[in-house]
């Protein structure tokens, strides 16, 4: 039996200004600050002796290479995405960035707003825009009923507001 699984499909590249200048952060605070004082640490872990059994010189080369990752998939990203900065021309349907408020058929309400794959935040009720619930939301209106079928079964949502501002 092979090991080998297909690669994940690729996430979409939008995002919001505030969360592509977050990530653009984020890869500066990683090469001015956390990768050189690894670095340092790792220099004087390595100057210490036998370095098969110096765990602090095991752990610095594991952080550092775990930056390293990071910052490459920064870097990539960023040169792929696009920054979505205006609501769209017909702001009465739901697109990237709104707001929207939807309510199951026991009354409970959900107020989700759709983003970038990199923004999600599930307490904050960010989802993201490859998310089955956002599939299901993208293009709908106030009034609108939609199916979302969740791993917990289908789920039927009424859509009340849609909002493009916090």
């Amino acid at each position: 039996m092979s090991r080998y699984r297909p690669p994940a499909p690729r996430s979409s590249p939008y995002m919001t200004r505030k969360g592509a200048q977050a990530m653009r952060r984020e890869l500066q605070h990683l090469w001015r600050v956390e990768r050189p004082e690894v670095t340092a640490a790792l220099t004087a872990a390595a100057a210490e002796g036998d370095r098969s059994e110096n765990a602090e010189y095991i752990y610095r080369k594991k952080q550092l290479a775990g930056i390293d990752r990071r910052i490459r998939y920064l870097s990539k990203r960023l040169e792929i995405v696009k920054v979505v900065d205006r609501p769209p021309a017909d702001t009465a349907r739901v697109f990237f960035g709104a707001w929207v408020t939807a309510e199951d058929d026991s009354g409970t309400r959900y107020r989700y707003r759709i983003v970038g794959a990199d923004e999600t935040d599930a307490e904050r009720g960010w989802i993201s825009v490859d998310s089955p619930v956002a599939k299901a939301l993208l293009g709908k209106r106030a009034g609108d009923r939609v199916a979302v079928a969740l791993p917990g079964g289908v789920q039927v949502f009424n859509i009340s507001d849609i909002r493009y501002q916090e």
